[in-house]
């Protein structure tokens, strides 16, 4: 399932909405480098993707951007390592 995935760019920030509740990534930005600092998908809606849609899209737009990324929370960098396809990223 794929979900509508905003990006708040003036809050450093991608969010969802599902079932009525926010799921969030949060990121800083400097010099070039996005630092995803916190992956958060509350327990009444985990378990359906929503996290990895969410770092996905980070890691996405990132690229598009020409941004580095240095995953600090623990959920993108289990993430990373398993999508090699994002390797040149890593900053």
């Amino acid at each position: 399932m794929s979900y509508d995935i905003r990006h708040v760019s003036a809050a450093h920030r991608f969010e969802t909405t599902v079932d009525g509740v926010l799921c969030e990534l949060e990121y800083s930005l400097h010099d070039g480098v996005m630092t995803i600092t916190h992956t958060g998908v509350p327990d009444e809606v985990g378990g359906r993707g929503i996290a990895s849609d969410l770092v996905r899209t980070a890691f996405e737009t990132a690229r598009s951007k020409g941004w580095k990324v240095v995953p600090a929370c623990s959920y993108a960098r289990v993430w990373m390592e398993r999508h090699p396809e994002y390797a040149e990223l890593h900053a």
